[in-house]
């Protein structure tokens, strides 16, 4: 790793957040919008949706694109579920994250062409990801908007995006986040040990937090959440990004002094982060 690389460091992150007025309501704190759960996949949605809520944002709408989507999350009923599309036709909302758990059918393609041609903020993961590999036009889309658009690739989907094999993108990690800020105008996290991020603007910082115990499924999509639910109170797309990357990591690492490593979960990640936000911003 280069090590002119700076470090995101808590001071940095803490100083984007602001204390919530005595007299807010949840209208001020913004409105999340998550996109995915295809069939047999609507745990991921969920769990980014579950993120988004437990990180401060106002309201949480979900579409899921399963033939047998559930109406009620039973664990988090506070967020509201809908058919694949409904609630990005009667909801304006302040962030759209989209891809997790949404497989690569013809209704998940449908569903992120229309997206993309929105102005409204994006947080692409997972299967959106892979979308773009399979319909290069799309990334065309992608660069050409004016909205703000993250983009959070593992090196497997990093790799397919830039056309190369992932054992070239791990050597080369910090050429390849900043070669895919360029190429889709966006903000980037190449995800990782020492994940990597990279603003609109082009700078590269290092994130130094999180450990081997989050290499567990749902790690991803609960970062999803928790960069979306930044962006819907206020953040811009870079500083939601960097503290949501830094969070996220402090959470595992919280949960690591615990004894927790061999089967942390998502989950657990998330109560801490919202734990750990509390205490920061405290």
């Amino acid at each position: 790793m280069d090590t002119r690389i700076p470090a995101i460091t808590q001071k940095q992150v803490v100083a984007f957040l602001k204390p919530r007025p005595r007299d807010s309501h949840k209208g001020q704190f913004g409105t999340v919008l998550v996109i995915g759960g295809a069939n047999g996949m609507i745990g991921a949605p969920l769990l980014a949706a579950r993120a988004a809520l437990k990180l401060g944002a106002g309201r949480v709408h979900v579409d899921l694109l399963a033939d047998n989507a559930p109406g009620v999350d039973m664990l988090q009923p506070e967020l509201m579920l809908h058919n694949a599309g409904d609630a990005l036709r009667l909801f304006k909302p302040d962030v759209i994250a989209m891809g997790c758990g949404m497989g690569h059918g013809l209704a998940a393609q449908k569903i992120l062409y229309e997206t993309l041609k929105l102005n409204t903020a994006l947080v692409l993961d997972a299967d959106a990801l892979t979308i773009f590999t399979l319909h290069p036009d799309l990334q065309t889309m992608v660069a050409a908007r004016q909205a703000a658009t993250v983009i959070t690739p593992h090196p497997g989907e990093a790799a397919r995006l830039l056309g190369r094999n992932t054992n070239e993108i791990q050597a080369a990690r910090p050429e390849a986040a900043q070669e895919l800020a360029k190429r889709l105008h966006c903000s980037v996290v190449l995800k990782g040990a020492h994940s990597l991020c990279v603003t609109r603007a082009g700078k590269t910082y290092v994130n130094k937090t999180g450990n081997p115990g989050m290499s567990s499924p749902g790690m991803g999509d609960v970062l999803t959440g928790m960069i979306a639910a930044f962006i819907a109170q206020g953040l811009d797309a870079d500083q939601a990004l960097l503290l949501a990357v830094h969070l996220h990591g402090a959470a595992g690492d919280a949960l690591a002094q615990q004894g927790i490593t061999i089967g942390m979960t998502a989950s657990e990640v998330t109560d801490w982060s919202r734990w750990l936000l509390n205490q920061w911003m405290g």
